[in-house]
């Protein structure tokens, strides 16, 4: 008998001055469509490390953790297979956004305004913004 077991995924939310930062999909699934940052967790390798690999792979920013969002399970959030993400707010942000490995673009939106998104983001955003918001 098979077993199967969920991917791990992880995503990294990064707010400042009412804006998010975006990503514009490359691939597909949702190829064209907007997205939180984030990616796929390596074998062997922390979540912690995997966000701050991901943002800085697709945005070209470095930053810290925050705080944990929370952790996205539905077993059809992901069209390809089962993917659990577990969303990070972060902070510290440094650099200047480009898109780069699976993002074609990286830009700031206003979080009044937001563009159609992939996956479940809409979900995480909201989640993210309760906790920025409330920690301010």
């Amino acid at each position: 008998m098979e077993y199967k077991s969920p991917s791990l995924a992880v995503d990294g939310i990064m707010i400042k001055d009412n804006q998010i930062l975006l990503i514009k999909r490359k691939n597909d699934p949702y190829k064209d469509k907007w997205a939180i940052p984030g990616g796929f967790v390596e074998y062997g390798e922390r979540t912690e490390e995997a966000v701050l690999r991901e943002i800085k792979e697709e945005t070209g920013l470095e930053a810290k953790i925050g705080h944990l969002v929370g952790v996205y399970s539905d077993p059809k959030r992901d069209p390809r297979k089962h993917v659990v993400s577990i969303a990070y707010l972060l902070k510290d942000i440094i650099g200047t956004e480009k898109g780069g490995d699976d993002a074609k673009e990286a830009r700031w939106w206003d979080i009044n305004k937001l563009p159609e998104l992939a996956f479940d983001h809409h979900y995480i955003i909201s989640d993210a913004l309760k906790i920025y918001y409330n920690q301010k």
